[in-house]
């Protein structure tokens, strides 16, 4: 699943480079095509440009995407950029069964008739779905064009911020080939570290980030559903800092380094994510009558097992990590392993972002 902002399609290509463009850090993963398979030659995490500010400006975000580009040793200047949810949506909705670019258009000035929602300024794309039944159509009537419907994922961003992020690849002298919503690129990781199950049971990932956490439930390959939580690493952190009187430095040590001993008050400032879940996981049961199988957990603060068991206790399903790399060949330098290996769960963005090439 694509779905790029730009109105081109990325090439496909046998070396990109894939930066998810996060919060707090910068991600970033080099992927070179090997035969039938993939090699990860680079990685790097950086702190995000700006940190504090509401955004880098074009000049600042340049000369960071310079400083990632070149942590990265990467034979091909080809970059596909991944947004936050904080600056991107991504929605899943019915829109006539029309071309594309009839879509886009059709969301640019008609967002509310489609989305609930009156986003001006926004620039979109759509992936379509297939449907699952074939529509009725009385044999009588002519079928008129855009008059039967279709499951579509819409991703959407301001076209400002658009334009900001365009300009920035331009000044850092690299080449863009797409931009896509973060949100996308847990399931698209998903799809090729673990074919099977992708295609054939029903999967939650929950991505874990610093501001939100994103959940999407996937349905025999399908988005089918797709929530973002204002619960993340941050939120954990600050709750710490003020339950035990101590710095933000101090409590994000103890978050990571010594969970068990704050489990208690960990699991309250989690329960919010929790029950966002578990209704989640409801709301598609309910709905077609089969159960979620699986509960995957990505992102920041997955790099510790106990988050995941913290939202199994909650939810009572299975609920683990998972390897977002674990498809990929590693080819990478002695120092930049020991850059990736404690931080696994922080790239399923940046892979999946990747995988919209290949």
């Amino acid at each position: 699943m694509g779905l790029p902002f730009l109105n081109k399609k990325p090439r496909k290509s046998d070396h990109i480079i894939a930066i998810d463009l996060g919060s707090r850090a910068t991600k970033a993963v080099y992927l070179q095509r090997q035969g039938d398979g993939f090699n990860l030659a680079g990685v790097a995490i950086v702190e995000a440009p700006g940190l504090g500010e509401k955004q880098a400006s074009p000049e600042l975000l340049a000369e960071h995407l310079k400083s990632v580009y070149e942590q990265l040793g990467a034979k091909t200047k080809q970059i596909i950029l991944a947004v936050g949810v904080q600056e991107s949506l991504l929605r899943l909705t019915e829109l006539p069964m029309l071309p594309v670019t009839e879509m886009r258009t059709m969301l640019k000035y008609g967002s509310k008739n489609y989305l609930k929602e009156e986003l001006n300024g926004h620039i979109f794309d759509c992936h379509p779905l297939p449907l699952r039944q074939p529509p009725a159509v009385d044999p009588d009537k002519k079928t008129k064009p855009g008059s039967i419907k279709q499951p579509v994922v819409v991703g959407g961003m301001p076209e400002k911020r658009l334009n900001d992020l365009v300009n920035a690849v331009k000044l850092a002298g690299l080449t863009l080939e797409a931009i896509v919503p973060g949100h996308i690129g847990p399931a698209n990781a998903f799809e090729l570290a673990d074919s099977e199950t992708f295609h054939n049971e029903v999967v939650a990932l929950v991505e874990v980030g610093f501001k939100n956490s994103c959940i999407s439930i996937l349905h025999n390959g399908d988005l089918v559903l797709n929530r973002v939580v204002g619960v993340g690493g941050d939120k954990l952190t600050n709750g710490l800092a003020e339950t035990l009187s101590i710095s933000y430095e101090e409590a994000e040590g103890i978050k990571i380094g010594m969970p068990t001993e704050v489990q208690s008050t960990l699991e309250s400032l989690l329960l919010p994510l929790g029950r966002e879940l578990r209704a989640s996981a409801d709301f598609f049961e309910n709905q077609n009558e089969k159960p979620v199988t699986q509960i995957l957990v990505s992102g920041g603060c997955a790099c510790s097992e106990f988050l995941a068991q913290m939202l199994q206790n909650e939810l009572m399903s299975p609920c683990k990590n998972w390897d977002p790399s674990r498809f990929l060949n590693n080819t990478l330098s002695p120092e930049q392993r020991e850059q990736f290996e404690p931080n696994i769960a922080r790239l399923s963005v940046a892979i999946g972002a990747a995988a919209t090439a290949f």
